[in-house]
């Protein structure tokens, strides 16, 4: 390919007023994602991560996936605690409670809220059930 000497000049000018590319950054300055976790990813206790998930949302709504995250904390605290009553009494048989939890493709209600945990903290679940009923009017 040839070009004429004024198309040449063209090129040679276009050439001098590309940019320069950009400087590299260093790899170590960005934070890695683990680090920078919010505390509502990380709770592994219930009751605070009922805490912190209400400090967090100014309007009372959850995220679906925090709701499961939570009711799965709270069925494995439950769980937990009734095999440590079950232990000193000796092995017993599975409650038809934990079997009616289970989740699968046929089911189409969601689970309710374990009431033990409502009468140990009627102050938390009585504010969220009342975010729960403003937000049920605004729809």
């Amino acid at each position: 390919m040839s070009f004429d000497a004024h198309s040449l000049e063209r090129l040679r000018q276009l050439g001098r007023q590309l940019p320069q590319p950009l400087p590299v950054p260093p790899a170590s300055a960005k934070p890695r994602a683990s680090e920078q976790r919010h505390q509502v990813e990380l709770e592994s206790d219930p009751e605070q991560l009922f805490r912190e998930l209400m400090q967090v949302s100014p309007d009372g709504s959850v995220p679906p996936h925090l709701m499961e995250r939570l009711r799965g904390l709270e069925a494995s605290r439950s769980a937990q605690q009734a095999g440590e009553r079950r232990a000193p009494a000796g092995p017993s048989a599975t409650p038809a409670t934990q079997t009616s939890r289970r989740r699968g493709p046929g089911r189409s209600t969601a689970p309710r809220a374990d009431p033990r945990l409502a009468v140990e903290h009627p102050d938390l679940y009585t504010a969220f059930h009342s975010l729960l009923l403003e937000d049920e009017d605004d729809v």
